[in-house]
């Protein structure tokens, strides 16, 4: 398994201007990961250079960047910002091509006031499997993420319930969609991680390795210091014969503290 990150401890910072996607290409590399992953709202700029330089910075310190997170909200009650959410989502598909980017994490979207269960799964369905097609043409593998809330979002993700996600991964059975299963999101709701895993292992594309204080409430935290059942996630992984990426989500707020601290924790698994 290769271990990359994510670095949402880093948002804001960058988001600010205060690190740009170099400096965590670089910190990164310093930690000895093989990927660094990246969120697209700090892709700032679809010129084509401006992509060739970002994937560049990073090729330049020996790193990959496998997975590139959107926010897509394929639940908003207005039909017409459905569409335009698919019609992003074509962009973006271009964009981690050109960048190198193998995986693009996908989300149901919000769970906005009024949204009844069956038309949110419904629009959902329509939304993660539309770009599908052209996500193949372009080498770009789509990941649907059992997901909390995204950055930027005002509710938390439509399909964040487990019964939820998991009817929305049965009605994508054999589309084509892939998952990216997170190891403490369900916990937020008091659900059992594992048994998401168990159904969804064989869709597998990327794991998210998270924590969290404690369950029934979303409090990230540095992994393997909360609740999340990482070790026995990892266990089940090396059961199954998991050989694809593992992305640490370092959302601690704790600094670059945070990460030194995770990285070894989390390689020491895989490596078991």
């Amino acid at each position: 398994m290769k271990l990359s990150c994510l670095p949402v401890s880093l948002y804001a910072d960058i988001t600010a201007g205060q690190r740009t996607l170099a400096d965590w290409f670089r910190f990164a590399a310093e930690l000895g990961l093989d990927g660094a992953d990246i969120s697209v709202a700090h892709v700032t700029s679809r010129a084509v250079a401006d992509l060739d330089t970002l994937r560049r910075q990073a090729q330049d310190v020996g790193i990959s960047v496998p997975v590139m997170v959107t926010y897509t909200d394929f639940t908003h009650p207005d039909a017409e910002e459905r569409k335009r959410q698919m019609a992003s989502l074509r962009l973006m598909i271009d964009d981690a091509a050109r960048l190198g980017v193998s995986y693009l994490r996908v989300t149901a979207g919000q769970a906005h006031p009024g949204v009844a269960r069956e038309d949110g799964i419904n629009w959902a369905v329509e939304g993660l499997i539309s770009c599908l097609d052209h996500a193949d043409e372009m080498g770009v593998v789509l990941v649907y993420e059992n997901h909390t809330i995204g950055y930027g979002w005002t509710h938390y993700d439509f399909s964040q319930p487990a019964d939820i996600f998991l009817e929305i991964v049965r009605r994508t059975e054999g589309s084509g969609l892939r998952i990216l299963f997170d190891t403490a999101n369900p916990l937020a709701r008091n659900d059992d991680p594992l048994m998401i895993l168990d159904a969804v292992q064989h869709r597998l594309g990327v794991v998210h390795i998270n924590d969290l204080r404690q369950t029934g409430s979303f409090e990230p935290v540095v992994a393997g210091t909360g609740v999340s059942p990482i070790p026995a996630v990892v266990e089940r992984l090396h059961a199954i014969g998991y050989t694809g990426w593992v992305s640490l989500e370092e959302a601690s707020r704790t600094g670059e503290d945070g990460f030194r601290q995770a990285v070894p924790y989390v390689r020491g698994l895989l490596q078991r």
